[in-house]
């Protein structure tokens, strides 16, 4: 029986060591939804789903800017007040993702996606 308990302990220390930690840095509407494929996607959008953000500093509109794709497809940007940290973090090299949290229909762009932008340590 010990043997089966310490079995079990090393077993789920190690694979602890595995999991990655998340940090959430922010949330935030998506800019810019209007203007990309978010609308035609909206409805297949589900709260939960993961988003990823590409850092475009030859934006010629914002250099900090930060693209947010769903499943390969642009549907905004983290907006210009919110991502000169996610920018700076992305620039040395932290890994980040996000991930809706808030989907709304309504005529308000600014509150059909809500997402959080998390960095990932995955040092362990």
């Amino acid at each position: 029986m010990r043997r089966l308990v310490w079995l079990l302990v090393a077993w789920s220390a190690s694979a602890w060591a595995e999991v990655e930690s998340r940090v959430i840095l922010q949330t935030s509407p998506l800019a810019g939804f209007q203007y990309h494929a978010g609308r035609a996607l909206f409805p297949l959008m589900q709260v939960g789903d993961r988003l990823q953000l590409i850092r475009e500093p030859d934006n010629p509109y914002d250099a900090q800017a930060v693209r947010v794709e769903w499943r390969g497809a642009m549907i905004g940007y983290a907006p210009r007040a919110d991502n000169v940290d996610l920018a700076r973090l992305m620039d040395h090299g932290a890994q980040v993702e996000g991930r809706i949290v808030n989907l709304q229909k309504g005529r308000n762009p600014w509150r059909r996606v809500l997402f959080e932008v998390l960095v990932v340590d995955d040092r362990h």
